[in-house]
């Protein structure tokens, strides 16, 4: 049989273990409310809509991008050639030349952001 001091470290030992095990599954527990409040929000901005002001930035981004693909489409390599650079403020020169007046204005935004 165990000498008695062995039995109290065992015993010592297994009542730390038990006491972290709990402190565990209480943070657990918290951690998984905390998950659930969490969750429960986002739904619940969902629910509400998007705000207005993200919406604005996306169509903002979205006019921006299809100027961008019209004036791809229109002349890319004629573009290029015809500055003789690739560089980005030429290409812009450019884009404000042969676009129309709502690409012009987004060109401006562009370069003010």
């Amino acid at each position: 049989m165990a000498s008695p001091s062995v039995s109290f470290r065992i015993s010592r030992h297994t009542e730390d273990l038990a006491i972290t095990l709990h402190a565990l599954s209480q943070r657990l527990v918290a951690l998984e409310q905390r998950l659930d409040c969490l969750d429960s929000e986002m739904h619940h901005e969902r629910a509400n809509g998007a705000d207005p002001e993200d919406l604005a930035r996306l169509d903002k981004a979205e006019s921006l991008l299809r100027d961008c693909r019209q004036l791809l489409e229109s002349e890319p390599a004629g573009l290029l050639e015809a500055s003789g650079s690739t560089g980005l403020a030429t290409f812009k020169v450019a884009a404000e030349e042969s676009a129309s007046a709502a690409a012009k204005e987004n060109v401006r935004e562009w370069d003010a952001a």
